[in-house]
């Protein structure tokens, strides 16, 4: 049979072979306990730095919407890989489960189970892998408020929204878009971010608190 030397063929072929290279940094899976919010941000920030997919992959929690879930499908997808999304197993030196604390019962066990994975998992190198929760309380809308506002004392998840809707009015969970709406704010929200990170851990609920400042200086730099 002849060979199909078409130029939709070639292309294709070339598209192959372009996405099974990967770059020199590190290779992060980040899972996220959101099914579109934070997975969209997250591909948003691969494609304004121009991150390959192959080192940065974005996958939303594919079990379930608890705190737990999150950390225990990032632990599945890194050990076993997904042959259908072309996710090798153990092909990742980082691992980032993003999750809320919001009014979640697991939310405490699933920070202890990432604690207790961090630098046990060994990847297709034998190179210990990075694991870690990257926690918001009391939700991920406090980082992108911390573009805006200087947040030093606990808030419910409805005021967050409410007051992120006076400086983003049509803003709706699930749209795309906000890192490209909140980039130009970004270094100030860093800084908010790391001040409460100074008194506040994940741990100290309601006190607020994000990680996701530091993922995203990570993504950031990468190719620097």
């Amino acid at each position: 049979m002849a060979r199909d030397n078409s130029p939709k063929e070639r292309q294709r072929k070339q598209l192959e072979r372009k996405q099974g290279r990967r770059a020199s940094y590190d290779r992060i899976l980040i899972v996220s306990e959101g099914s579109k919010t934070e997975p969209n941000y997250f591909r948003e920030i691969r494609a304004a730095y121009r991150l390959h997919t192959a080192n940065v992959a974005v996958w939303r929690n594919a079990v379930g919407m608890m705190p737990i879930q999150a950390v225990q499908f990032a632990e599945h997808l890194f050990i076993n890989g997904d042959r259908h999304q072309n996710i090798q197993p153990r092909a990742f030196e980082q691992v980032y489960a993003v999750f809320d604390r919001d009014d979640h019962n697991s939310y405490f066990d699933a920070l202890r189970l990432a604690e207790s994975l961090n630098g046990k998992l060994r990847n297709d190198e034998g190179r210990p892998v990075v694991f870690r929760a990257i926690a918001s309380v009391p939700c991920f809308e406090l980082w992108l408020l911390l573009h805006y506002e200087d947040i030093q004392a606990p808030l419910h998840r409805d005021e967050v929204i409410r007051r992120l809707k006076l400086h983003i009015p049509d803003y709706e969970k699930g749209a795309g878009r906000k890192f490209e709406v909140t980039k130009a704010h970004l270094p100030i929200a860093s800084q908010r971010a790391e001040r409460l990170a100074v008194h506040f851990t994940a741990y100290t609920d309601p006190e607020p608190f994000t990680a996701i400042a530091e993922l995203v200086k990570l993504l950031t730099k990468l190719r620097s």
